[in-house]
Formats: structure tokens, sequence, C-alpha cells
């Protein structure tokens, strides 16, 4: 049955789920990350992949760097829980399905989601839907952010022990938030345990800079979108270290090219301008 169209999380958590379904039904292999859960989450119709925002060239870059960004996290997770952190947090976690996709793995973590009330509610109930349910180790964290409510403290709440380390992601977050609400979530996530790791995401002011006549085969990120936050590789990890993280590095988008894509003899690349940075408690 499909999904209800009212009751849908919000465009762009839907897009990123549709994107990396798209890059499994239409990017030629080797796939950087292979997911279709999210799909059957959205159930957006047999027209689905006709949609403005996933027809045409224009928009392969931006589904490069969302299917780059998950694998980059999944491939941290995988990382850390080899040395024995058994937490992963994730921060404005969406329609992630690695608890679907990853059982095996993901059964010797315990995993929580942090996003909105209404948008954990609808995907839930989906899961219920679907036949995949939601197991023990997999903790849920409303957290409504628009009234400033701290999440720090619903994960601890929701069975988060702050004395064990953890590895965290927030990908695709800070350009929604203002920058006192970035250091917010920095000076929360600093308060994890020694041995923990967060990976976050940000857009680089040049982001969405013109680019030079001989760069035209480069790909793009298409229009100029008004986000709320950018920052330089520098001011980021200033913020991650001020907020009290111990190490920080950056990553930049062509070391994640060149991690996923080197073997790739087409041109779907991921767009410049959101690149990762790691901070260490």
């Amino acid at each position: 049955m499909p999904a209800e169209k009212t009751k849908v999380p919000d465009e762009t958590a839907v897009r990123v789920a549709l994107w990396r379904a798209l890059h499994v039904r239409t990017d030629p292999p080797p796939h950087v990350i292979a997911d279709e859960v999210g799909l059957r989450l959205v159930a957006p119709g047999e027209d689905w992949h006709r949609r403005p925002d996933m027809a045409g060239d224009g928009m392969r870059g931006f589904r490069a760097g969302v299917v780059a960004r998950a694998r980059f996290v999944e491939d941290l997770v995988a990382e850390r829980c080899a040395a024995g952190v058994t937490q992963y947090v994730i921060l404005g976690a969406g329609l992630d399905t690695f608890v679907q996709r990853r059982p095996d793995f993901a059964g010797r973590l315990r995993v929580f989601e942090i996003d909105q009330p209404a948008t954990q509610e609808w995907k839930r109930r989906r899961l219920t839907e679907l036949g995949h349910g939601s197991p023990d180790w997999q903790r849920w964290v409303p957290v409504d952010f628009e009234t400033g409510e701290r999440w720090w403290d619903r994960l601890v709440d929701s069975g988060f022990d702050p004395a064990r380390p953890a590895v965290m992601a927030c990908a695709s977050v800070t350009m929604y938030l203002s920058e006192e609400a970035v250091r917010d979530t920095l000076r929360q996530a600093a308060r994890s345990a020694a041995g923990s790791t967060l990976a976050m995401t940000f857009i680089l002011p040049t982001a969405f800079d013109e680019p030079p006549d001989d760069a035209a085969d480069t790909p793009q990120p298409g229009p100029r979108v008004h986000f709320r936050s950018y920052f330089t590789p520098d001011e980021i990890l200033g913020l991650a270290r001020d907020a009290g993280f111990r190490q920080t590095r950056y990553v930049s988008t062509e070391e994640v090219t060149a991690r996923y894509f080197a073997r790739r003899t087409d041109d779907f690349r991921p767009a410049a301008g959101e690149p990762f940075m790691l901070a260490h408690t």
C-alpha cells in the first residue's frame, strides 16, 4: 500500500532516500552503497524516477554525494565497531536504513536515531507495515529541534551510556542550522566519552560558485541554494576544538571521491562543496 502522502517526512529526507535507490537502479556498478529500503518506505509510485529532482544529469553530482556520504559513515562505523565501540548515534537520521540493511553488523551496536518526532512516528509506522519492525537495539530519540530541546539529555534518557565511547554521524544537517546551533551541537557531542568520534558534513562558502570555463565537465551542485550556515575547513575545525574535541581532521570531497569512485569509468562523481569534518574526544 502506498505511504500516506500527507504524512510523508520532509522533502529532503524523501529525496535522499530516492537518490540512494536511484543509484542502484540507474548507475552502473560498482555501486558505492546498495539501498532500496528507503524507496519502499516512501512508496512514491511508478513514475518516481521521472521527478525533476531525479531525472536529468543536473542532479547526478548531488546523488553521488549522497551515496558517498552514506558509505563513508558506514565504513567509519565499521572501523570503530571493530575497535570495540558499541554505540552509534545518528543525528538527523531521516530515512536512514542502516539498521534494516545491515542487521548482522548493526546488531553488535546500540543504534540511536535522533530526529523530529513526526518523522520518527511516520518511519516507525512504515517499518511496521513493511514487516521490518524495530529491534531492541534500535533506539528512537525524538527531539523537537525548533524548540531548542537538548538532544543529549534525550539521548541519555533513551539508554545511551555517556561513560562509554560512541561513533556519531551528523550528515547534511549543519546547513539547516544557525552557526550557534552548530556550536551547541558540537558542545553536546563533545560530552561523549574519550575515544568517541563524530563525522559531520558542512557546506563550504564556495560550494555554489560558478565553475571556471575549463571546468565545464566537473560535476556541479546546480542552482544556488540559500542555506543557513557555511563554513571553511578552518572554521569548522576551530568550532570543534572550541567545543572540547581533542583531535580534528578535514576530509575533502576529493579524498572521498578518490576512495569510492576511482575505479569508475563513467563521470559519476560527487559535486564539490559538502566535505566531512572528523572530530575525536
